[in-house]
């Protein structure tokens, strides 16, 4: 069995991105991320505040909004507005979840396709799935690089994902498919779930229930990829694979934490580069 570090691939996709910003800032185009978080939420607040630090740190100009919970809708709608039109951004992203008077699919639609670094506007997920070049949803993005990195054929491999949620289910799917995967998404209302699961050659679980994938769900020699962050009643972190159960039958696994978390921001950052590189190719 093989860890999968995501810390050190994490840490390439850093250096990387670092040594590209600073290319592209010797060519007058500085790298800029909007990152907007509404309201108090402390686990958002934290990672906002994770995702600004990274910016800094790799060389990409950070733009933190910082709104009040009370905020309008209208108001939000303005802001995104004036981060489309200004050419020092390259990437906008609004922190979910939102507070529940504003509607999340009207303001994800709101941002300029060519900003939406998060990869959530319809456009970015309409050419995702029809294999085309797009901003993919980072988590998901994260983890194709780690099977990468590891060497990890995805040709003509079963895989199977469980949950169906916009943000990892159905991009990681569609990427595993476009990598000439057979794919299967399962959710809450697959019947058999432990056969189909059993069968895969990569497993991906991101249904956000902790220690929900057992043995019996995971054949010999699989590659399970643990998508779930979940803090139990004692503190600790735990993903949604029960790992000291399911580790030793796999060939490869992600711990939590340490696996899949890391490489999400530094998608973030990866993407935010590309869009760089393209305010550079339109200036030309």
């Amino acid at each position: 069995m093989t860890l999968i570090d995501g810390k050190a691939i994490s840490a390439k996709v850093k250096e990387e991105v670092k040594i590209a910003a600073a290319g592209l800032s010797a060519k007058g185009v500085t790298p800029g991320l909007a990152v907007i978080l509404v309201g108090e939420d402390k686990a958002s607040a934290t990672y906002v505040a994770s995702k600004e630090k990274a910016c800094v740190a790799c060389g990409i100009n950070s733009y933190p909004y910082h709104l009040s919970a009370q905020t309008a809708e209208t108001a939000l709608l303005e802001l995104i507005d004036e981060l489309n039109a200004d050419e020092n951004v390259d990437g906008i992203l609004v922190q979910l979840p939102l507070p529940k008077h504003i509607d999340t699919n009207k303001i994800l639609e709101k941002i300029d396709p060519s900003k939406d670094v998060d990869g959530f506007h319809a456009v970015n997920v309409g050419r995702l799935v029809s294999g085309l070049e797009a901003f993919v949803p980072c988590t998901p993005l994260g983890i194709m690089r780690l099977l990468a990195e590891y060497g990890i054929a995805t040709n003509g491999a079963n895989a199977v994902v469980i949950g169906r949620s916009n943000i990892v289910g159905k991009p990681m799917a569609n990427l595993l498919l476009n990598a000439n995967s057979t794919v299967t998404i399962t959710h809450s209302r697959t019947k058999n779930l432990a056969e189909i699961c059993s069968q895969a050659d990569i497993l991906v679980a991101a249904i956000g229930k902790p220690n929900f994938v057992t043995p019996d769900m995971v054949k010999d020699g699989a590659v399970v990829i643990d998508v779930g962050i979940n803090r139990l009643e004692n503190g600790k972190l735990t993903g949604d694979v029960d790992f000291d159960a399911v580790a030793p039958k796999c060939s490869f696994i992600t711990p939590v934490p340490g696996g899949v978390g890391p490489m999400t921001i530094a998608m973030l950052l990866q993407n935010t580069i590309t869009s760089a590189r393209n305010r550079l190719k339109r200036s030309k």
